[in-house]
């Protein structure tokens, strides 16, 4: 969750909730399909790299409604990668009869070196969004309302209404 939403954050914050829904998703679909009939192996049908690596080109480069599904595939994505980490690995596709892992699928579930990797990616974020914003002026968490009213870009009324709103 921690990779999906920092790295969504950086790029479009109002779809961190999505994203955040989207990296947790291939657990909770094994739980749906249960809850239907259809019991699954964990890391087994929900977990294909490729049928979220489809769902991220599908809906990033065919119309996507503020790219919703977009932000939920890239979060399923994160977790199969991060998933792809470990030990036991995932399925790449329905069609490989191995696992797939990432730089040797050396980390164990719930250890240290996953906790590492998932917040050594969130600090990367929070560095690349302040070179963002002081490099180019943009940040997308923090507005500078005072400093829009200055430019002339919003009137009064509107820095009155959202100057003390921090996101």
């Amino acid at each position: 969750m921690a990779i999906a939403g920092a790295t969504t954050a950086v790029v479009s914050p109002p779809l961190v909730p999505v994203a955040l829904i989207g990296s947790t998703a291939p657990d909770w679909m094994e739980w749906v399909a249960a809850t239907i009939g259809k019991r699954v192996k964990h890391r087994s049908v929900t977990h294909y790299v490729a049928g979220w690596i489809i769902g991220v080109l599908a809906f990033g480069l065919l119309w996507d409604f503020k790219h919703i599904g977009l932000a939920f595939c890239y979060g399923g994505l994160t977790h199969v990668l991060a998933d792809a980490l470990t030990v036991t690995g995932v399925p790449f596709s329905p069609h490989s009869d191995r696992r797939f892992h990432l730089f040797g699928g050396r980390l164990r579930t719930g250890e240290a070196g996953e906790y590492g990797i998932a917040w050594g990616i969130v600090l990367l974020c929070v560095a690349l969004g302040g070179l963002l914003h002081t490099a180019m002026g943009w940040y997308p968490f923090f507005y500078d309302w005072a400093g829009l009213y200055e430019s002339g870009v919003i009137d009064g009324s509107e820095w009155k209404a959202n100057r003390f709103r921090f996101l």
